[in-house]
């Protein structure tokens, strides 16, 4: 049988925070562990309740969904965030996938297909709608080769972790990954640790870019 996956909802609109809510207590396969209005609130609590899973609005009182997302990633580097947001705006889509956000969906999402995010980005994926999708790999098409700096940060990286990035590059989820190197979850969790540290990133994306960009 497998283990609830642990989501907390950031919104400030008490309605739609209401059915976020509702859905996740409906599905059998969620375990709601926190809802929050605002951003000091969900920077407070969060860490104290430890999810697998944060669906986070970006408009928040108080601290914005994007910067409560860098906080948050430094401070829990394991857990993952989707943002949920009603704009469709590319500077925030990127400034949230460089907080570390792994996921990027709209409000309109019907409540099947965010179920279905929240599970797909649990087991190591990257959802987005096809659209934002594309701007994603628009932009990363686009980016320049990196800096000599970047090449030296790469070269600290060990066997194993150009391995872990190598899967990763290739859209394996991390059980995946963790299967295919023969190591623990645990074993998962220091691999993104040790190389967030040396290539100086904050998201999953940012250190594959950087690494297929070597």
């Amino acid at each position: 049988m497998h283990k609830a996956i642990k989501v907390v909802f950031v919104e400030d609109h008490e309605q739609f925070r209401s059915k976020l809510v509702e859905l996740a207590q409906d599905a059998p396969n969620l375990e709601l562990v926190g809802a929050y209005p605002d951003g000091p609130s969900a920077l407070n609590g969060i860490p104290l309740v430890k999810p697998d899973v944060v669906v986070m609005d970006i408009q928040l009182p108080g601290v914005d969904g994007v910067e409560c997302v860098r906080e948050l990633k430094a401070a829990l580097p394991a857990v993952n965030f989707l943002m949920l947001t009603a704009y469709e705006d590319s500077d925030r889509l990127f400034e949230s996938l460089k907080a570390g956000a792994g996921g990027y969906l709209l409000k309109r999402t019907s409540s099947a297909k965010l179920l279905q995010a929240i599970q797909e980005l649990h087991a190591g994926g990257s959802p987005m709608t096809p659209h934002i999708a594309r701007r994603v790999v628009q932009f990363f098409s686009n980016a320049p080769k990196i800096a000599k700096g970047s090449a030296a940060e790469l070269e600290q990286l060990t066997a194993g972790e150009k391995n872990f990035l190598e899967e990763l590059a290739h859209g394996y989820a991390y059980k995946e990954i963790a299967d295919h190197l023969g190591i623990s979850v645990h074993g998962v969790r220091n691999y993104i640790r040790r190389i967030y540290e040396k290539l100086h990133v904050h998201s999953k994306v940012e250190a594959v870019n950087k690494y297929l960009r070597r």
